[in-house]
This record gives C-alpha cells, structure tokens and sequence, in this order.
C-alpha cells in the first residue's frame, strides 16, 4: 500500500504540472504573443474554462499526501514555510489577475492586470521548480523529523544549504523555460491569426532551449545527488518513464516539423509527466532526503499513516479519480477547436 500510495500522490502531482503548466505557459508568454486588447482576451479565452479546474490537482495532490504522509506535509509545510506563502500568494494574484482584468474597461486597468498575470505566472514556475530542485537534492531533515531552511545561505549544496542556491535555482529556471515552452504549444493549438503565428515563432526555439537546459540540469543533478541515477538501472518504472518522454520530446519537435500542433501539445505532456514520474521513481521510497543522515529521510514507508487508513483512502480514490478524468475529459470535449472569445464585456 505504501508504494501505491507514492504513485497515486506522484501522479497527481505530476498531472497538475501538466495540465496547469500550459496556464503558466500562457501567462508567461501573453504579452509577447497578444499584442492588443483582442489578443489578450484570446489568449485568456484559451485557458479560461480550464485555469481554476487545472489546479484541483494541486489540492488532490495535498490532500493525497496529507491522507497518506501526513508526516511528510507538516515538515515539508514548516520547512518551507515563507516558501509555501510566496507560492499562496502568486497563486491568488494569478487568478485574481485573470478574472479582474476585464471588469473595467480602461487601459490602464488592463495593462495592470495584464502585467501581474505575467509576473505572476513567471514566479510560480520558479518557485515550484526550486521546491522539486530542494527534494532532489535534499534538505536539513534532523532526527526528529522536522527541518528548518532560511530562504538562501552561502548559495552552495553543502550544508547548511537553503531553499535557493545555484542549483535549485537551475532547476527553477529550467521549469520556468518548460512550462513557457508548454504553453507556446498549447496556444499554437487553441489559438489563430496573429497569436497562432506569434506562438508557433517562439515555440522551436523555447523547446530548443528546453533540451540544452535539460542536458545541464542533468548533469547537475548527478553532481549534487549522484545516488538518484544509481537507483535508475534498478528501477523498471524509471526506464518505461524515461522512455515516455523521450518520446515526448520527439513528438513535440516532429508535430512542430509537421505543423501537427496537437501533437506536439501532447508530446510536450508527455515529457513534463515523464520526466517528473522518472525522478520519482529515482528517489523511492525517499520523499524527502536528509542532508544530514540518510537514516533521517521521511520515506514513504517511515512517513506514511497506517495501513488501514491506507485501504479506505484508496477505496474513496478510484470512486473519485475517475471522476476527475470525466469531467476533464468532457470539459476539453465541450471546449474543442480554435477559440473564440468575445471582444468585450466581464469574462474572457
């Protein structure tokens, strides 16, 4: 059960990233590809009926892990505490952004909103990339299961380290330029005209990159945390998800070559979900690694509630993740082709 319970709290976190990525993609890049008021609305049109729905993963994927390693949320939760309320608060202006935008029709108002969708959807890609950067490579977890990391120290991954150093850092601004990447995809999909035209400039050479930067990110991680790549010829799991988004990455370039958009959306999906779910099958049973002692780490087995509990949750998961899918499934069914969003009016 406790290995099935990693998976579940792993793919979900892993479907978020994907599915609320291309939000982020889209907010990091509408000033570039929408040039006016029109464009802006299309480019919130596009994401609009999905952005709030793409972040109930977010909070399935907590709930997950507060159901099944409660221990691991509250260290995880007071470890990172400025950190978790950095994430809070772009979360809120994000949204707020997105809704306020067009509810007064004035220049200035818009440009004001506009403006903070797109700091906003740049921090939060940054600021989870750093968090994915700080399990990978580990943090201060002492012998009574708890941490406590200050925002920075010397910048380095020795001891005492913090939250930003030169490597999590690396991997925040690698999902920064992924997640950018994603969305230019996605809005060569959903989207025409200038916009269309704008997205599909800029997507070859953010996917361009996306690789160079994957190449150094990996050889970072195997500099900072030289165990995770051990684990990896031991791990079947590790293998079929690697192989998935390598795929993935080829079909985004081959959809980009072929102007089959949805497909390189779809690749672009694939290697976000793969790559997250080979690292995690890289670092099991580990969920948080102890850079003081290994025998510190919360695992999945150390950290998690008992089995019981473990059961009747699982029962409650397949009643409502298929549910999930569903209404997903639908939604983007209701929402299919080009959009088309009004030229005026609240809304999108």
């Amino acid at each position: 059960m406790h290995e099935i319970w990693f998976w579940l709290v792993s793919v979900m976190v892993a479907i978020y990233a994907v599915m609320d990525g291309f939000d982020f993609g889209s907010g990091i890049l509408h000033l570039f590809v929408a040039k006016t008021n029109d464009e802006r609305r299309e480019v919130l049109g596009a994401i609009g009926p999905l952005w709030d729905g793409n972040e109930v993963w977010l909070l399935a994927g907590g709930g997950a892990m507060f159901l099944a390693f409660p221990k691991v949320l509250a260290a995880g939760f007071s470890g990172f505490y400025l950190a978790m309320f950095l994430v809070l608060w772009v979360l809120l202006l994000r949204g707020i952004s997105i809704e306020f935008r067009s509810h007064v029709q004035d220049s200035l108002w818009r440009s004001f909103w506009d403006g903070t969708f797109a700091v906003s959807s740049i921090l939060l890609p940054v600021l989870l990339g750093a968090a994915l950067g700080n399990v990978l490579r580990g943090v201060p977890v002492d012998a009574n299961g708890g941490f406590n990391i200050p925002l920075f120290t010397h910048f380095g991954t020795a001891n005492p380290v913090g939250i930003l150093d030169w490597y999590t850092v690396l991997v925040g601004v690698f999902t920064l330029v992924t997640v950018a990447a994603h969305g230019a995809v996605f809005l060569a999909w959903k989207t025409e005209g200038p916009v269309h035209d704008r997205s599909v400039k800029l997507a070859l050479p953010l996917w361009g990159l996306v690789l160079v930067l994957w190449l150094g990110t990996t050889l970072a991680t195997w500099a900072v945390n030289p165990g995770l790549f051990a684990a990896f010829p031991k791990a079947p799991l590790a293998w079929l998800f690697f192989v998935v988004y390598i795929a993935g990455l080829g079909l985004v370039f081959l959809g980009l070559v072929q102007k089959k958009r949805l497909l390189s959306f779809l690749g672009s999906g694939a290697f976000i979900l793969g790559i997250l779910a080979t690292s995690a099958a890289c670092v099991f049973p580990v969920m948080l690694r102890s850079t003081l002692d290994a025998a510190w780490s919360l695992t999945a087995h150390n950290a998690s509630v008992a089995v019981y509990g473990l059961r009747v949750g699982l029962v409650w998961w397949l009643i409502g993740f298929p549910i999930a899918i569903g209404y997903f499934a639908y939604l983007f069914h209701i929402h299919r082709g080009k959009v088309k969003a009004p030229s005026e009016g609240e809304g999108y």
